[in-house]
This record gives C-alpha cells, sequence and structure tokens, in this order.
C-alpha cells in the first residue's frame, strides 16, 4: 500500500545516449480509479542525448521544479533542442510551461491533436511545433532517427508514440504502463507486478480496446528491446509477454454485448467518472465503446450506438448547458438508438449541474429505460464517489446480461453440473475497508489453502462490488457464519444495493485490528492479508495469509451451503 516518504527524481542511464529521469510518488497522487491500488507511481520522462538533445514527456506540476532540477544535472537546459510530447494535459502543461517560457529554444513535437491542446492549454498560437502524423521522423543524429506512431484513444485523442531505431525502444507513455513506485528501474520479475499491470490495462485500456489493438498492430513490425512507459517500470525482461498479454486481455474482453459510453469532458472530472463507469462495465463481462464526442465523427458514434445493447451519456456543465458535442450526440442518440436498450446519464458540474437535468429528461421523454439513477458530482469525485460510479457500471452490464439470459430457456442441469453441485462450502461474510470505502459479500467458495502460514483461499466473481478490495495487499475479515443463526445475515448480504449504499445499515459490527468490520452475530472471524491472486475464468481466486482471528460462539457449528447444480451459488 502506500509508503509515507517524499517525492523524489530518480536519473539513470538506460541505454546508448539515453537516460531516464523517474519523478517518483510513493503515495497516490489523485482521485482516479486507476491509482485505487494505492501503490503511488512514477512519471517518467527521457532524455536522448545526440547531435542533438531531446527530452520525452515531463511529469506534472507537483514535480515542476525538483524535476528541472534534476535534470540540469544532466545537461545543461539550455542546449534542449526538442520537447517530445506523448500527449498533453493540464497537468503536464505546467512544467512544459515552465520549460517554454524559461528555454525559448525548445521546438515541441507532438500529434496534430496533441498541438492543438498544447495551444489551447497553453493559451497561445506562437508555438514552435512539429507536428507529427506517422510518415515524419526527427534525425537527432548518431543514428537516433526518430520515427512517430500516433495512438489516439478516446481518452487520450493525442496520443504518440516514439520510436528509436538505434536503440530499439519505444517510447510508449501510457501504452503498457503500471502504477507502482519503487527503486526498480526495469521489470526484473516481471511476473509479480502482473495483477497491477492487469489492474492499468482494465482501467486505461480496457474501454478503448479497439483502439488498443490497432496501435498493437501498429507497432508489431518494429525491432523492440524496451518499452519506455510512462508509468512504473521500464518494460525489457517481460517485452514479449507483456505483448501477448495484452492481445489476450483484448481477446477475454469482447463480448457480443456492448456499451457506448459517450462523453465530453471539459476540466478531466467527466472523463474521470467514465472510467469509472466503464471498469464497473467491463468487470462484469460487458464490452465497452468509449467515444469522446469532442474529437469523433457523427458517423462513427452512429454506428457505435446502433451496434450497442445500451448507452450511456456523460456531460460537464457550461454556462448551464451541455457543450455543443453533447448536444450533437445526444441528437444522435435519440435518432438512433431503439426504445429496448438500456441507457443511462452522469456528469460533473462546478455550481448548477443543468446538463444531466437536460439529457435525463430528453431521454425519458423519449421512453428509454435507465440502468441507474442519474450521478451527479459536484467538482472533483472522491473515492466514494468512484466506488458508486464503478458499481452503477457493474450494475448496468448485469442488467443487460440478465435481460439476454432472459431470452434464452435455460436447460435442465446435467449430470457434471449437478456433480460439481455436490461441493459443501461454508456460509462467509467477507468484509473490507479501505480508506472511506467498504464492502462486503456473502461468500461460500472459502477453503484452507496452507498451514505455515496459514492461508485461505477465496474465489471472487469478477463482478463483485468487494472486488476493488481484494488486491494484493489488501486487507479483509472473513466472517463464519453459525449454523442457525446465519439466515439473517444471509439475507442481508445476498440482497441487492444500489451503487454506493451503505453494506452495514442496521448489521451489529466492530471493527477488527486492520480495520474491516466484524459481524458480532457471526461464528468466528479471521483477519486476513491478501497475498496474491490469479484469474480463473469468471472468478479471481484470492490467496490471502491469516494474521489474527477468535471465535465468538463456542458452542456453535459452522453454517454450510447445499447446492443442487454447479452452474450457480
Amino acid at each position: 500500500m502506500s509508503i509515507n516518504k517524499p517525492r523524489d527524481v530518480q536519473i539513470l542511464p538506460v541505454a546508448t545516449h539515453t537516460t531516464v529521469v523517474r519523478s517518483r510518488s510513493w503515495s497516490r497522487l489523485r482521485f482516479e480509479v486507476e491509482y485505487a491500488l494505492a501503490k503511488g507511481t512514477t512519471a517518467n520522462s527521457y532524455i536522448i542525448q545526440a547531435d542533438k538533445i531531446a527530452v520525452i514527456d515531463p511529469p506534472g506540476e507537483t514535480f515542476t521544479e525538483i524535476y528541472l532540477g534534476a535534470l540540469q544535472q544532466r545537461i545543461n537546459l539550455k542546449t534542449i533542442d526538442y520537447l517530445i510530447l506523448g500527449h498533453v494535459n493540464p497537468n503536464r502543461a505546467a512544467t512544459i510551461k515552465a520549460l517554454w517560457e524559461r528555454y525559448p529554444q525548445i521546438t515541441f513535437v507532438g500529434s496534430n491533436p496533441g498541438a492543438k491542446n498544447l495551444r489551447t492549454t497553453l493559451e497561445t498560437e506562437d508555438l514552435p511545433i512539429m507536428v507529427m502524423r506517422g510518415e515524419e521522423t526527427l534525425d537527432l543524429g548518431q543514428g537516433h532517427e526518430l520515427q512517430f506512431i500516433p495512438t489516439p484513444n478516446p481518452r487520450y485523442p493525442d496520443l504518440l508514440c516514439t520510436y528509436d531505431p538505434q536503440t530499439e525502444i519505444l517510447y510508449s507513455d501510457k501504452l503498457f504502463g503500471a502504477h507502482i513506485c519503487g527503486d526498480q528501474v526495469f521489470d526484473e520479475g516481471w511476473q509479480s507486478i502482473n495483477e497491477d499491470r492487469r489492474y492499468y490495462f482494465d482501467c486505461v485500456m480496457a474501454p478503448h480496446s479497439r483502439q488498443i489493438e490497432t496501435a498493437l498492430d501498429k507497432i508489431a513490425d518494429l525491432p523492440m528491446r524496451m518499452y519506455a512507459t510512462g508509468h512504473g517500470p521500464i518494460v525489457r525482461y517481460g517485452l514479449m509477454e507483456l505483448t501477448q498479454a495484452y492481445y489476450q486481455w483484448i481477446s477475454s474482453g469482447a463480448s457480443d454485448l456492448t456499451v457506448a459510453l459517450i462523453y465530453a469532458s471539459a476540466y478531466g472530472n467527466t472523463a474521470t467518472l467514465a472510467q469509472a463507469i466503464a471498469h464497473g462495465i467491463t468487470k462484469a463481462g460487458v464490452a465497452v465503446e468509449s467515444i469522446n464526442c469532442e474529437f469523433t465523427e457523427p458517423e462513427e458514434i452512429r454506428a457505435a450506438v446502433e451496434k450497442s445493447a445500451g448507452f450511456i451519456i456523460g456531460s460537464p456543465t457550461l454556462g448551464g448547458h451541455a457543450p455543443t458535442p453533447v448536444q450533437t450526440a445526444l441528437g444522435i442518440v435519440l435518432s438512433t438508438a431503439s426504445s429496448n436498450q438500456l441507457a443511462g446519464v452522469f456528469g460533473s458540474f462546478g455550481w448548477s449541474g443543468e446538463a444531466v437535468d437536460l439529457i435525463e429528461n430528453k431521454l425519458k421523454d423519449a421512453g428509454y429505460r435507465f440502468g441507474f439513477d442519474a450521478i451527479r458530482v459536484k467538482f472533483k469525485p472522491n473515492d466514494v464517489t468512484l466506488q458508486m460510479c464503478e458499481e452503477a457500471g457493474t450494475d448496468f452490464a448485469q442488467a443487460l446480461r440478465k435481460a439476454k439470459k432472459v431470452r434464452v430457456p435455460s436447460l435442465p442441469a446435467t449430470n457434471v453440473e449437478q456433480a460439481v453441485g455436490r461441493i459443501v462450502g461454508s456460509l462467509c461474510v467477507v468484509t473490507a475497508k479501505e480508506g472511506d470505502i467498504s464492502s462486503a459479500m456473502l461468500a461460500s467458495w472459502v477453503s484452507q489453502a496452507s498451514f505455515n502460514p496459514p492461508g485461505l483461499t477465496i474465489a471472487v466473481a469478477k463482478d463483485r462490488a468487494l472486488e476493488m478490495l481484494m488486491h494484493s495487499g489488501n486487507k479483509f475479515v472473513l466472517n463464519i457464519l453459525k449454523e442457525g443463526a446465519h439466515i439473517g445475515l444471509m439475507k442481508h448480504f445476498l440482497k441487492p444495493f444500489a451503487p454506493g449504499e451503505d453494506r452495514f445499515a442496521n448489521v451489529s459490527i466492530e471493527s477488527a485490528a486492520n480495520g474491516a468490520f466484524v459481524l458480532t452475530d457471526a461464528l468466528a472471524y479471521l483477519e486476513c492479508s491478501v497475498q496474491t491472486r490469479m484469474e480463473s475464468g469468471d472468478h479471481w481466486l484470492v490467496y490471502a495469509t491469516v494474521d489474527g482471528g477468535k471465535v465468538l460462539k463456542s458452542d456453535g457449528v459452522t453454517a454450510v451451503h447445499q447446492r443442487k447444480t454447479g452452474t450457480h451459488y
């Protein structure tokens, strides 16, 4: 989990004429679902020093001064020729502006959308920018003739990868990253961070899987020694395996059910909500077609809505209205979507939030059903808000899957399914708490897994709300229910909860030493620490060690769950 250390900058050579400058945050930086594992992150910048000097991807504003100070140790900043930008956002713009104002000899290099974004962000048209559309090269001398690969997606429409054939390094920015902070520059022992890489992929890449697959195809024929990522360790030792994993994760996320997630974002807050909703949808086994309507042609929006089983529209409020691209997209949706498609609405705002109401009322008047109550968030979202958004996305996906199952007649259980159902499990309630977020679920797929250290496994369905709190490093309590006194607790934790609803209302609880909740009516409880987890089809198999526990009812026996089939709980 988060380490309480001051931010710093780490500088090391990584290849010929090439240095990495890692701006390290040891604790979580901001409220975004991709940072939810709270393992910190690195903002990786790179220097190529040949006949000419290029700096790639400076960090955000919290590092501006210490980054420039560290950079000055390696090079005379007045000799920088190029500043190459994988993408531009308001956070990174502060450092870009500082470099430009102090060292005006610098020429910027970026994609066409990145150039437009940079001019808007710095509020000037008078910038020396080289626009790279995919065919141009930049010769730094001594064999470093850089190539550029535009890899846009809805969240990062200006994304640009840079390839150096001299060192066979791909400067991949958002691709192949992970939010981990540590002393390790490369990915030695890469198997140990697979969970973090997968989580990063699920949050950042999965909603844009079509565009990510296109990006992978673009770089497939390049000789490659490293992925110089924007976050986390540089990919060197597990490069082939991670590339194959990206293809596999894209394939595993494919679904015959798709949600069109359409949004625009003025300050990034609505995009953050969209990301959390998308994560909730994809973890429930439904694909997302994420669409930033500010950068998407009307026909592409129309095609996505036509093939989707449901659509969700997100909007900021500007001057009491939805911005023009959202209004245009809403018109396309109203003229394209059928009445049996499920709908959703969300948005962030500074003061009034009329845009969400406007969209919701238009959809209501058109007769659409909603997969969740409209989400309205004032200013920046926090952890609790993101949990609510993720749960809303999961509920939306589950409603689509349930509607599809209703149309397919169920068949009697086979002999094999009946036999699997005879596996008996103890009835338990898993509770977990991290900061302001808490959750719980009824569990019967629980088993002791080791004597020394004492350990157990729990199978957690991917679409469970609790899943977000069951990563390595997390703490939880396993509450083992008592036979004859389990019905009330079982019914309580089986009922559907609204997104963000308190699962412990009207339940007798106490706080365990690890912060999670003990159900005082349980037979016994165990305090546990997640060590690792393994993907097992539609579940995660979580292995945890036992840190403590207690028998609360010495005269009781464990409640067990008898099933008739192995196809459901």
